[in-house]
């Protein structure tokens, strides 16, 4: 745990902080790479991923501070204070989808192309932010005797909510299993049939994170035996199903269609 990452004076640069900004700059690197793919030009690109992130972060964060009210209720500052750490992704998510359609509707862009080529991007930011989870000691898992729970420092959060137990390292294996899922959606983008990547991560998303939630000890359970994060991620698992039916069995294969022209920027 290194919640701190850097600290001149009185200046310092704060791990969740940098690592977000990492998951950001390679994401945004993803979606110029793969913007051909979207018929998209790199202003275009560009403006996609500013709205993605202003969205993401505006959305995650509402919803981290509703979740946690009374942490902020004394001092609202800290409500703006991300750097910190403090931002749920499937708040982030679901602010951003509608924004991003909003925004391809005015662009005249393929909303679905869009969102295949977001898919690796998002999976490899998710990765970077998980890892600043974990030092940033947020998100942490429930106590565990395997060989591989980590022990948090006396008065961290974590220790104070488990006090000298070893606790699951659910934020690495998030990160790890985000880092598969990037190098899989990448591959898909190239060889799948349109909207086949966005369905297959709204399925695996939907999967990954029900289960994690069985191994995250910070989240309270609100419906029946269920936390937010798994009903909403339930909830995606019949839509990604359906959805990937019909591009299945509607969708063109992208090598079947007719090579694209260089976009102009």
């Amino acid at each position: 745990m290194h919640p701190i990452l850097i600290s001149i004076g009185k200046f310092s640069i704060r791990s969740y902080g940098a690592m977000a900004a990492v998951g950001f700059l390679l994401g945004c690197w993803l979606v110029n790479m793969n913007r051909k793919y979207a018929k998209m030009s790199a202003d275009q690109a560009s403006t996609s991923v500013f709205v993605a992130m202003i969205s993401g972060i505006v959305g995650a964060r509402i919803f981290y501070v509703v979740q946690f009210f009374d942490s902020y209720r004394d001092n609202l500052w800290n409500v703006f204070r991300i750097d910190q750490g403090g931002l749920v992704f499937y708040g982030g998510f679901l602010l951003t989808l509608p924004m991003l359609w909003i925004y391809c509707r005015w662009s005249k862009l393929d909303i679905i192309r869009v969102f295949d080529i977001y898919a690796p991007a998002l999976a490899i930011a998710h990765a970077c932010g998980r890892i600043g989870c974990f030092l940033n000691g947020c998100c942490w898992g429930k106590p565990t005797d395997l060989f591989f729970g980590v022990t948090y420092p006396e008065g961290s959060s974590p220790a104070l909510c488990y006090p000298g137990q070893s606790l699951y390292p659910v934020q690495l294996i998030e990160a790890g299993e985000q880092i598969a899922l990037f190098f899989l959606y990448f591959w898909m983008v190239r060889h799948t049939r349109r909207g086949v990547t966005m369905s297959s991560y709204l399925i695996l998303y939907g999967i990954l994170r029900f289960l994690n939630e069985l191994m995250r000890g910070d989240n309270a359970k609100v419906v029946e035996s269920f936390t937010i994060a798994q009903v909403i991620g339930f909830a995606l698992i019949p839509g990604g199903i359906v959805l990937l039916i019909y591009f299945l069995r509607t969708g063109r294969k992208k090598q079947d269609e007719p090579e694209d022209t260089e976009l102009s920027n």
